[in-house]
């Protein structure tokens, strides 16, 4: 018997690896993973499924950012939650993250347990 996936979750990065990384990551929620590689995708995947409960959007991707990314995803739905993910770890990153609408950050290269623990709050509210 197959479990329906009980989250719905989009990952928005442009890099192979780090989509790799993130989905083998994200196995233990059973949920569904939909990727968008650009910041307008990511958009166009939210508003084909409003179901989804959380998005990990990289900051740096081609298109559109994912801070615009993140400012057109919450004027939709303020209540999706969404954790930043960059490898350009600069001192105000966070603060611009947080500003666009991110409910939390975390940096590349991801430690998984992190990753984990945030996925598993968001998940929880």
């Amino acid at each position: 018997m197959v479990t329906k996936p009980k989250h719905k979750i989009l990952i928005a990065d442009d890099d192979n690896i780090s989509i790799i990384l993130l989905t083998n990551n994200l196995k233990e929620f059973n949920a569904d993973i939909l990727v968008a590689r650009n910041g307008q995708e990511a958009i166009d995947l939210f508003i084909g499924n409003p179901d989804i409960e959380l998005i990990l959007m990289d900051i740096k991707m081609p298109n559109l950012n994912g801070y615009e990314a993140t400012k057109q995803i919450k004027a939709l739905n303020p209540k999706v939650k969404i954790i930043a993910e960059t490898a350009f770890a600069m001192a105000d990153d966070e603060k611009r993250a947080m500003e666009a609408g991110c409910d939390a950050y975390i940096t590349k290269p991801i430690n998984a347990d992190k990753l984990k623990r945030m996925v598993r709050q968001m998940l929880a509210k």
